[in-house]
């Protein structure tokens, strides 16, 4: 496959005029190699390990969630070279489907609904509402992720979910009003999770999305390349104690 083909089907899975107005300069193409494709790679975050991992199995693309180019590169050194410099001497094509894929149909939000299989779903301006009937044991088990919650949610229930940081206080108040009982996203603010007027169920950035790319590669039938982040937690030995 040559690579302008590439990126048309790309974009018709995730048309860039989808991708939210701040992201629109880091999506696509951001590092150009080969323009003939016969291996592809797909992970959430193109991270040093992945990188290494897609070079040595020869990819000729990378399809990740996260650009690796989150600022403007003004010089090819430090953190950039590292990170950058075994793709580039490989020629490999880094290719990033980030907000875009969040809003498309059938893009990480959509994927985050089925997997949790919400009921009679319905879109917010990021994210989606349903009705959720399994409880808060089942939804870490689904997600393969540890749960912390803020509040106590009516799960069952009426649930928001959104991939990715979605805990912003205009979108809480759009999912309340639109029945949800609570929202489920990551990496909430300390101020944000005490001024919420429904409770938050917070997992992780990368069991949220990381669905939707091993999704997209099994449809594609890529080689998705799992980088998962060494999270661990400690609870305390009193807990649950008065």
């Amino acid at each position: 496959m040559e690579i302008g083909e590439f990126i048309r089907i790309m974009e018709g899975l995730a048309p860039p005029e989808l991708a939210e107005e701040w992201d629109r300069g880091r999506i696509g193409l951001v590092v150009e190699g080969n323009e003939h494709l016969e291996h592809i790679c797909c992970s959430l975050d193109a991270t040093t390990a992945v990188i290494r991992k897609a070079v040595l199995q020869r990819a000729d693309m990378l399809v990740v969630h996260h650009t690796p180019l989150w600022d403007p590169v003004t010089a090819f050194r430090g953190p950039v070279a590292s990170l950058l410099r075994e793709a580039l001497i490989a020629g490999m094509n880094i290719y990033v489907m980030h907000t875009n894929f969040d809003h498309a149909q059938g893009g990480v939000n959509d994927t985050l609904a089925g997997l949790l299989a919400l009921e009679e779903p319905h879109p917010l301006t990021l994210g989606v509402v349903g009705e959720c009937r399994i409880g808060l044991q089942d939804i870490a088990d689904r997600l393969d992720c540890p749960l912390r919650v803020w509040g106590r949610p009516a799960i069952p229930g009426r649930l928001g979910v959104v991939g990715g940081s979605g805990f912003i206080p205009e979108l809480i108040e759009e999912a309340k009003e639109a029945g949800a009982l609570s929202v489920l996203s990551s990496e909430v603010r300390h101020s944000v999770a005490r001024a919420s007027p429904i409770p938050l169920i917070e997992g992780t950035h990368y069991a949220l999305e990381a669905p939707a790319m091993r999704m997209l590669a099994n449809k594609m039938s890529w080689t998705y390349i799992e980088d998962l982040p060494q999270l661990q937690t400690w609870t305390p030995k009193n807990s649950g104690k008065d």
